[in-house]
């Protein structure tokens, strides 16, 4: 051994403890950066003197030499992140449904002064008041003006439940859109890590920066995450790349062979990314969401996949298997359109006193049963002309008869209605939304809890606590100052031996 090994040795120790140094301050700068997990410092013994064999058998042990830095490894836990990642895709379906449910309820806006409710009481309430005064112009204008009333707030509702649901189409696009993308950038680093890995490096920051595309892209759709080998000369620790697997909300495989949406192991890098697609009917539903080069799934079998995208689709409307639609914005505006067709129809058959024929006189028109609450309107030779209104079954002056008949239309059992009247059919829809959204509520609260609490056991295994790199970084200071202090003994007994020995004599 060196008569300078000490020197050495002190020198690593000091290499080793500044590296230590420099990864708490990088830890330290980046105690508040989304999606940075802490790293560590991996200290390796250095190999010691001489090496161990069978022809040194005079040597009854062996010399440490040193120490050495083995990586700089992040500190995370694959299972936090497969288990964060599942919740993440339960709370992106559940905070969707809520949010698309809650503007429904906002646009309701029951019980209210301004919602349907009301303005369908005021309505009878103008009914009742030209019963009683039959011959009062002003009684009818109001009637006529009411009757107005009611069928704008059914257009209201109608053209804004469309036009609510056109945004949910360009959310689903946009969403779609950013779930590709991810997938691309995810496959660039894979990419840049096979550049990386194979000469021994560990490259934490990509990880983290890959970890994060992942998190988001769990959000959307509910994905499974596989690692591989960059190759042999990769080291251990090294995360490698990543493939990802569209699984349903069981975490299980919804194909064989697996569906892909990243094929990190593809040999052709055009081919590693497969991208999603949302198609639409010529009625403007969701016909099928379908992977690049899996053209043998069924036309909605990944909406058994969990995610906000789900949550979309469910919200905005598809087409079924029997190819029915279904949705909660198609839904609502059926029932609207039922509610209005119906209301109108009663209503006119009651204001015609049972007349048929062109010269019947109606109250409300609208252009067909689907489509009726947003085309329903009163007579525009109602409106300019109120005395059309017909408030006596037999024409005779201070007769109010038939428009207490209009009235009961308001409490009639109607067939259409499937036997339900006005009031309460259009109640019993209030009350199914707000069950959904209660639910819907109740469900993005409770995963948004277990959301975070994975996410704050992630954090306290990959998060970076300052007191702890605080003590670290004594730690570290500590040790450096010791292994500064050791090159400085050995630096003396050099120069005791150099420089004070050998004096006899001269």
């Amino acid at each position: 051994m060196s008569t300078f090994h000490g020197l050495e040795m002190a020198k690593q120790a000091l290499y080793a403890q500044q590296s230590a140094l420099y990864t708490t301050g990088h830890n330290i700068s980046n105690a508040n950066t989304d999606g940075y997990s802490r790293q560590r410092v991996n200290f390796n013994t250095m190999q010691p003197f001489p090496s161990g064999s069978r022809n040194r058998p005079q040597m009854p042990g062996q010399i440490g030499t040193g120490v050495e830095i083995g990586a700089v490894q992040r500190v995370r836990n694959n299972f936090l992140d497969y288990q964060f990642r599942a919740e993440n895709s339960k709370s992106g379906y559940w905070d969707t449904r809520s949010d698309s449910l809650g503007r429904l309820e906002e646009l309701l806006n029951e019980p209210s002064d301004s919602g349907l409710s009301k303005i369908m009481d005021q309505f009878w309430d103008s009914l009742q008041e030209l019963a009683a005064n039959p011959d009062n112009s002003g009684a009818r204008s109001v009637v006529a003006h009411r009757g107005s009333a009611v069928a704008e707030t059914f257009n209201h509702l109608s053209k804004s439940i469309t036009s609510m649901r056109e945004d949910l189409k360009n959310q689903i696009d946009v969403t779609t859109s950013d779930a590709n993308s991810l997938l691309r950038q995810i496959n660039e680093l894979n990419n840049q890590i096979k550049q990386v890995e194979p000469h021994g490096y560990v490259a934490n920051d990509l990880y983290d920066d890959r970890d994060r595309l992942i998190d988001e892209l769990s959000e959307i759709v509910n994905i499974k995450v596989n690692h591989d080998k960059t190759s042999d000369g990769a080291k251990d620790i090294a995360n490698g790349i990543v493939s990802i697997e569209l699984v349903d909300r069981n975490g299980q495989s919804m194909n064989t062979p697996p569906v892909m949406l990243l094929d990190g192991t593809a040999r052709d890098q055009s081919k590693a990314v497969h991208e999603l697609d949302v198609t639409y009917n010529s009625d403007g539903a969701v016909q099928s969401i379908s992977v690049e080069g899996y053209d043998q799934l069924e036309p909605l079998a990944l909406m058994e996949s969990i995610g906000s995208l789900k949550g979309l689709i469910e919200s905005y409307g598809y087409v079924d298997e029997d190819g029915d639609l279904i949705g909660e914005y198609p839904d609502m505006l059926g029932e609207l359109d039922k509610l209005a067709a119906a209301f109108a129809d009663e209503f006119n058959r009651v204001h015609r006193m049972g007349e048929e024929g062109e010269d019947a006189q109606n109250f409300f028109s609208y252009d067909g049963t689907e489509g009726a609450a947003a085309s329903l309107t009163v007579l525009k030779e109602v409106m300019d002309d109120p005395s059309l209104i017909n408030a006596s079954t037999d024409a005779s002056s201070g007769s109010g008869d038939n428009a207490l008949a209009l009235a009961d239309v308001f409490s009639e059992d109607l067939d259409e209605l499937d036997g339900a009247t006005v009031n309460d059919f259009f109640g019993s829809l209030i009350g199914q939304l707000g069950v959904r959204a209660e639910k819907s509520n109740r469900m993005s609260q409770n995963s948004d809890v277990l959301r975070s609490q994975v996410e704050e056991q992630r954090m306290s295994v990959s998060g970076v606590s300052l007191d702890e790199e605080m003590s670290n970084m004594i730690k570290f200071q500590h040790a450096y100052s010791a292994a500064a202090r050791s090159m400085t003994t050995i630096d003396e007994m050099i120069d005791r031996i150099i420089n004070n020995m050998g004096l006899v004599g001269r």
